[in-house]
């Protein structure tokens, strides 16, 4: 590999403190390289149709995704609202994605192989009722193969998640549960459009955790406008009080035509934090969590105790298989990509001409598998070329060299024979890094 032709975008600057100005800013919210698009609907619906009756590859990991695109509120950093939260709606959407998890289960790909992890996102899940919640999980273990230890995760918010959900959840077998917290103060909350205060969420998050029943886990962002650098270490503080098992650390990042863009435009919030002190941020949290004795699952979420796995999260970013269930639910079989419609008349009238309601699809980029295994490196924050060989690129780690020499000259990762582990700086840059390698491949596919 000749490194001559890459500029700092992918070799990142030479500086005394990469952590903070290694790169300009975060390149993307993923790594990642598109495939050729199929881009009528029969072609979608006969390649579904394909996909669906084949053969799993074998020992690859499969995951299902269902998303529930409802939410009461809009949070003002959020790009990806689709519909208010009501329970005529709710009660609609349910009806047509009963028919999808029916269609689908009945497929030979299917029920070919477990499943090793069940993730219903959205939106905001626990908008459900508690019985629809508990509907929900007892249809997925009905009607699909989950492996003995599946990891089950409901997804929602802590406001009105009351004990019936909570119950009603556990019945229906879910046995992991994410919460969006995103910041604990409250002054970030009200500008962030967050329901509750502090003292209401911590108290409720406190009971979650309390009852022991399953690993309770949250989101927090840094970088929020009001959020400055002693309100985050405060946030992390109040993740260590509440006794939750988990939790990620998300850097935001800021996207156009979100209330929040119009607010700081408008002059009624202060912008987000820049970079650099999104990097300070970022390595105190890491540094705390890491001196509380929490362990790093990945460089953006570290685990209180052994039951909590971040299995989907870590299966997801692989070359996993990712079954898509339901309106905007995105996901990849045998390395074809999947979107689903979003929109809900369309995701509904879909049924009258087809059993997959695919808006998108798109076949394997080049070397799919080969950057699967980079992008799951880069989200461990080690890269290994022993493992990669086991994984069928015994080549890589000996090919990525040139640049990982240049990224362990800039402080990015400390390099060995046959590894390379990301320093903090090169974890809080993994995506950028991430996606660098795959540019530099890009040639060579």
């Amino acid at each position: 590999m000749d490194i001559s032709q890459f500029d700092a975008s992918i070799l990142g600057h030479r500086t005394p403190d990469p952590l903070q100005f290694a790169f300009a800013g975060k390149s993307s919210a993923h790594a990642g390289r598109g495939g050729r698009p199929l881009t009528t609907p029969e072609a979608q619906t006969a390649r579904m149709d394909q996909l669906l009756a084949s053969e799993p590859v074998p020992g690859r990991a499969r995951c299902l995704y269902v998303h529930i695109p409802f939410c009461r509120v809009r949070c003002t950093f959020c790009s990806f609202f689709q519909y208010a939260a009501s329970p005529d709606w709710i009660h609609g959407y349910l009806q047509g994605l009963w028919q999808e998890l029916e269609n689908k289960a009945r497929q030979p790909w299917v029920q070919a192989a477990p499943f090793d992890a069940v993730y219903v996102g959205g939106g905001t899940p626990t908008d459900m009722s508690a019985g629809q919640i508990q509907e929900l999980g007892q249809r997925l273990r009905r009607l699909f193969p989950l492996s003995d230890d599946c990891e089950m995760t409901l997804e929602g918010r802590l406001n009105g998640f009351n004990d019936d959900k909570f119950d009603a959840a556990l019945h229906g077998g879910f046995n992991r549960f994410s919460f969006g917290v995103q910041s604990f103060d409250s002054q970030v909350r009200r500008a962030a459009k967050r329901l509750d205060l502090r003292d209401a969420v911590m108290s409720r998050l406190q009971q979650l955790a309390a009852a022991d029943a399953a690993p309770i886990i949250i989101d927090l962002l840094f970088g929020l406008p009001f959020q400055d650098e002693a309100c985050w270490q405060r946030d992390i503080a109040d993740f260590l009080a509440s006794g939750a098992h988990g939790v990620d650390l998300y850097q935001l990042i800021e996207m156009q035509g979100t209330p929040m863009a119009r607010l700081i435009e408008q002059g009624k919030q202060p912008p987000p934090a820049m970079t650099p002190m999104k990097a300070r941020m970022y390595a105190y949290g890491a540094q705390t969590l890491e001196a509380a004795g929490l362990t790093r699952l990945s460089v953006s979420h570290w685990a209180r105790d052994a039951r909590e796995r971040s299995r989907y999260n870590a299966l997801a970013k692989t070359s996993a298989d990712v079954l898509p269930l339901g309106a905007g639910a995105g996901g990849n079989i045998n390395g074809v990509a999947l979107m689903q419609h979003r929109d809900l008349p369309a995701y509904q009238e879909s049924f009258t001409r087809t059993p997959w309601p695919v808006a998108m699809m798109m076949e394997p980029a080049p070397q799919a598998a080969r950057d699967g295994l980079l992008k799951a490196a880069f989200d461990r924050g080690i890269l290994d070329a022993n493992l990669w060989a086991r994984a069928g690129e015994p080549e890589l780690f000996q090919t990525l060299s040139p640049l990982l020499r240049a990224w362990a000259e800039r402080g990015l990762l400390e390099l060995r024979a046959d590894s390379a582990e990301l320093t903090l700086a090169g974890r809080f840059w993994s995506v950028n890094m991430a996606q660098g390698a795959l540019t530099a491949l890009a040639d060579r596919t």
